[in-house]
């Protein structure tokens, strides 16, 4: 039987102006699984978990919930 994802992200790209803070990011949360978001200052973090929260919109993918 094939997991369905709670939560994915598909080609999740946003730009500021001249400043690309996040480049066709992929994301899949299942059932019962744990995850970290780690790296450095300016890595966009915040605006994946932005664009995850629905307060930015991506410039190219989205978001999609499942069941």
């Amino acid at each position: 039987m094939e997991k369905i994802p709670l939560l994915e992200m598909k080609g999740n790209t946003k730009r500021f102006e001249n400043v690309l803070a996040n480049d066709s990011i992929d994301l899949k949360m299942y059932p019962g699984e744990s995850h970290a978001l780690l790296g450095e200052n300016g890595s966009g973090k915040s605006t994946l978990m932005n664009i995850l929260l629905g307060i930015y919109k991506p410039n190219v993918g989205g978001v999609i919930l499942g069941d």
